[in-house]
């Protein structure tokens, strides 16, 4: 019988750049309207596509080997799973997100300990309970289905546990921040059974490798260059690089062929540099990988 990994997509505002992720990190995954099972060049490869908010407790249940998820809807369920690789798509996207408390402008709440006895509105229920436990504060949490900033500025809660990019939003509906629970990014997570098993383990880790090293590669580029040897080491001292760059000496030549990867915003002041030290032959190519 064929093994196979059971491995879930996270659906929303994950998916898109979750296969992206994997198209660079060599698979492709093709999906079907409403079809939560999309298809993937990878025999040994079985994807579902599922809410993050359940995620976690579908690999706890060993429904799924592995899948990716936010870290808040594993503390959210306080999942028993195997954490394998953080995945900060933030490098790739826009900014960490961040689940932060919010109050009405001219609340008078300013503090945590403002909100003793009052009420909170959140999708976060779980997680925001245990923070307030920890903390010593009593305070009433309910379940939010949409719309949470509203419910402040409608009075239906006193504050809102709310996740965030910019806190634009927020500002928007005459809100402030107070304070930041929780940074929250993807991780790829694992069931503890399927981490037992040797091959699920290796399939699951060589995913992990591949992802890892297309977020490595975000903004970086390879740059190829012959360098004349009166200035080899002058050249060396200003490029940045991962270890040291690769370098070989040219047939017959006084040259050397110099390879190195660099940030792609730093290419833009190298180059004039490196003309100035008598580089000749620049090539600037892009990376899926940096392993």
């Amino acid at each position: 019988m064929e093994k196979r990994l059971k491995f879930g997509i996270p659906k929303g505002s994950l998916e898109k750049s979750t296969i992206e992720l994997f198209e660079k990190a060599g698979w492709t995954i093709e999906v079907h309207r409403r079809n939560y099972f999309p298809e993937v060049d990878d025999a040994e490869l079985e994807m579902v596509i599922c809410r993050p908010q359940e995620m976690s407790k579908y690999i706890e249940a060993g429904i799924l080997d592995a899948g990716i998820t936010g870290k808040d809807w594993i503390l959210e369920n306080d999942s028993k799973v195997i954490i394998v690789e953080d995945l900060i798509y933030s490098k790739v996207s826009k900014r960490p997100a961040r689940w932060v408390l919010a109050v009405k402008e001219g609340s008078g709440i300013e503090k945590l300990e403002d909100l003793k006895n009052k009420k909170i509105s959140t999708e976060l229920v779980n997680f925001t309970k245990r923070f307030f436990k920890e903390k010593g504060i009593p305070v009433e949490v309910s379940y939010s289905w949409g719309a949470t900033e509203a419910k402040v500025v409608q009075g239906l809660c006193d504050a809102i546990v709310e996740v965030t990019e910019t806190g634009t939003t927020i500002r928007a509906h005459g809100l402030k921040i107070i304070y930041e629970l929780l940074i929250t990014y993807p991780q790829l997570i694992a069931n503890e059974k399927a981490w037992q098993d040797e091959w699920k383990r290796k399939k699951i880790q060589q995913i992990a490798t591949l992802l890892k090293g297309a977020l490595n590669a975000y903004k970086k580029v390879g740059l190829k260059m012959n360098v004349p040897e009166k200035n080899l080491h002058k050249v060396i001292d200003i490029l940045p690089s991962i270890t040291a760059p690769t370098i070989s000496k040219l047939y017959n030549k006084d040259w050397y062929a110099l390879e190195v990867v660099v940030s792609e915003k730093e290419v833009r002041d190298l180059v004039p540099q490196l003309l100035e030290l008598g580089v000749e032959g620049i090539i600037e190519y892009s990376l899926n990988k940096v392993i």
